[in-house]
């Protein structure tokens, strides 16, 4: 019986790194650093199994590949693919997990979702990794106990907890660009203490960048008759400044050897700007956009209770808020805001909520689980329209929304036989709209027609554990997601008309996958998924100036990846993962529609070697083909012989990357490393380039 959830086993790719720079005894210790209480459940796993499907990133690994944020962590695994959102000018980055984004994979902090009704626009960026014990990541298969929202998987970021009755870490380190110029720098700084009947810990992330430099090989377009040339020449890239930090506090109470009880709070803070197209010279003038502030803020009480020897019963308690300014200026100065276009666009929100899971093993041969998940969404916006001008502009009255979503989940794992597991789940979603205000000068504050929805979900899967050593698997998984307010209720500055009843999109999700050792020193994984989505939300053109958000598209994303690791000696381990992926994507609102961002091939590959017992050398590639990006052809300075169409490849990449670490002393570690070796210039978004070589060095402390 499931006394802890584990998430689907630690990826192969990544776990030889970790062989190969601890010894069994701290890989143990560093699981136990795990923060249980907020790991989600994944479907047919006990201890020590891998369940159905996904990866879990370490932060032992994110420290060796130097992967400080969470959109850069992601891209180690198969499936899983970080970029740019679709045009890039939000500069905001988005993940995508086997072609499903943003809106279809939910976010979480330890069990807890993150979630922005207006539009659910998360920037994955913002997100700092110094403080995480591990990245679970459920690909298509995300277990219907965590919750609704799981359409196409799920990720979560597990926190630490202490195991030492005192115990600290501190790092530090600093960036440079490839002509040698100071960038930014980051430290982290954590303190502990575990008792045998409590635990506190208390730990500050920063990250503080002044800005990073365009590859050497870029070649800013000439002018050509009225077109002017690129934006920006080359060097520094305008816009590119960044500020996050993020403080993470826990106490909790353990009475005996299997409950516990704990208070965390985490608060994140961040501020960045917006690199403009480089193409678009002018500048299109909506896009002179700074991020002023971006914050979440989450209260959460966990617990977990043994009761018995067969059964349990675990709880969660939130309160989450969420602060956006989004500043709106005149020119590329940035100084002004007393033109139309000119604004501060504020987002105030709040979530309570919470949840129960309890399972037994009381009936023979099975263990049944059932939760319940309740949640309430408040949204408050508002714009101080041309707050420069003398006149101090028009503050908009707020604008108040409110959604209210719960979730009844149950499953049963049927241990057919020591070796084999069957899993099925259901669960019944429902989310209902009791306010939606708009705002406009004519009216003044007014109500939307109030909406909801509600979706069946259901999923089933076969576990067979054939060796010690290696298991496959099969799932099927049905899942919906329910519409944002903004796709629900938003006029887009009066280019959209609204669509209370817009219902849910929904994908069925197929894998079949297998991971084992092949040889002693040589271990892989596989897997095939299909996924048939319909009902995709979707934005159709009505008339010449409007659009509304519709149920209308379908399509069918599919392919498979594979990892190898193999310990060729003592001293060197190689590994790598490939993935393949497709997305037939159908829209009759746009014709030749191209679904963005997701390359059709990535591969990660990587070497570990210790020449020395103090110093290990880890190379990397980072290998991707080129991705759909939509061409925004309104600017006045696009290049339209060079850019015909609405979508365009942004070329293919290969990043190459070396971290060296030597152990100073026994918890003393000095690295330092070269991201993006050879100074590629490549595009994750039509006009959107991004950095080249960076140098960085780095130290950790532990005790």
């Amino acid at each position: 019986m499931r006394r802890s959830t584990r998430f689907a086993g630690r990826s192969v790719l990544l776990s030889s790194v970790a062989i190969v720079a601890m010894s069994v005894g701290a890989e143990a210790q560093d699981r136990d650093g795990v923060y249980q209480l907020g790991e989600i459940y994944v479907s047919g796993a006990g201890q020590g199994q891998t369940g159905v499907g996904g990866s879990t990133i370490t932060r032992e690994e994110m420290w060796t590949f130097g992967k400080q944020t969470l959109d850069q962590a992601v891209n180690l695994v198969p499936g899983v693919v970080s970029t740019l959102s679709p045009n890039g000018q939000r500069n905001e980055t988005d993940i995508f997990v086997r072609g499903f984004g943003r809106w279809q994979v939910p976010l979480m902090i330890d069990g807890v979702r993150v979630y922005l009704p207006a539009d659910n626009r998360l920037d994955f960026s913002r997100f700092l990794t110094n403080d995480i014990a591990e990245i679970q990541i459920q690909k298509g298969y995300a277990s219907v106990l965590d919750g609704p929202g799981g359409m196409g998987g799920a990720i979560n970021l597990v926190s630490r907890k202490p195991v030492k009755p005192f115990e600290g870490e501190f790092s530090g380190g600093a960036a440079f660009d490839n002509r040698g110029a100071y960038q930014g720098w980051n430290s982290y700084a954590m303190l502990g203490s575990r008792q045998e009947k409590f635990y506190v810990q208390g730990s500050a992330n920063y990250l503080d960048q002044d800005f990073w430099s365009l590859s050497r090989d870029y070649r800013p377009f000439p002018a050509q008759g009225s077109y002017r040339g690129s934006l920006q020449d080359g060097g520094r890239r305008d816009g590119s400044d960044s500020r996050d930090w993020r403080v993470n506090l826990k106490a909790g109470f353990t009475p005996n050897a299997t409950d516990e009880y704990s208070i965390n709070f985490i608060k994140q803070s961040g501020s960045k700007g917006a690199p403009l197209n480089v193409y678009n010279n002018p500048p299109q003038p909506q896009n002179y956009w700074l991020w002023p502030a971006w914050d979440i803020q989450n209260l959460s009480f966990m617990s977990s209770t043994q009761l018995g020897d067969a059964s349990y019963v675990k709880t969660k308690l939130y309160y989450n808020t969420f602060y956006n300014l989004l500043s709106a200026f005149d020119d590329i100065t940035y100084t002004k805001q007393a033109l139309g276009r000119g604004f501060n666009s504020y987002y105030d929100d709040n979530a309570r909520g919470g949840s129960v899971e309890a399972g037994t093993e009381l009936i023979p041969m099975n263990t049944l689980k059932a939760a319940f998940h309740y949640r309430e969404d408040s949204h408050t916006e508002w714009n101080h329209n041309q707050p420069t001008l003398p006149s101090g502009g028009f503050v908009e009255p707020k604008q108040n929304q409110a959604q209210t979503t719960y979730s009844l989940a149950l499953e049963n794992t049927f241990h057919v036989r020591p070796d084999f597991d069957l899993v099925g789940g259901i669960s019944y979603d429902d989310y209902w709209i009791s306010k939606a205000q708009e705002y406009n000068s004519a009216r003044g504050i007014y109500e939307y027609p109030k909406g909801g929805a509600n979706s069946f979900n259901w999923q089933t899967a076969a576990i067979w554990r054939y060796s010690d050593t290696a298991e496959v698997h099969f799932s099927v998984s049905d899942r919906a997601r329910f519409p944002t307010i903004f796709e629900l209720y938003s006029q887009r500055f009066g280019t959209a008309i609204p669509n209370p009843n817009l219902g849910p999109e929904r994908a069925t999700n197929y894998e079949l996958g297998w991971k084992g050792r092949i040889a002693p020193n040589l271990k892989g994984s596989a897997a095939i998924f299909y996924s048939d989505v319909r009902d995709l939300i979707q934005a159709v053109r009505v008339s010449s100036t409007q659009s509304q958000t519709r149920n209308i598209n379908k399509g069918e994303f599919y392919g498979f990846e594979m990892s190898l690791d193999a310990q060729l000696s003592p001293q060197l381990t190689v590994g790598g993962n490939y993935t393949f992926i497709e997305r037939d994507v159908s829209d009759v609102s746009v014709p030749g529609f191209k679904p963005g961002g997701v390359p059709t091939h990535k591969a990660f590959l990587y070497a570990s070697w210790r020449p020395i017992d103090l110093l290990t050398v880890t190379p990397s590639l980072e290998i991707a083909s080129d991705r759909w990006s939509e061409v925004n052809t309104s600017g006045s300075g696009v290049v339209y012989n060079a850019f015909p169409a609405p979508y365009i490849r942004t070329g293919a990449y290969t990043l190459a990357n070396v971290n060296v670490s030597y152990m100073l002393m026994e918890n003393v570690e000095l690295a330092g490393g070269v991201k993006n070796l050879f100074d590629q210039n490549y595009e994750l978004a039509w006009g959107l380039p991004q950095p080249g070589r960076t140098f960085y060095l780095k130290a950790k402390a532990t005790f």
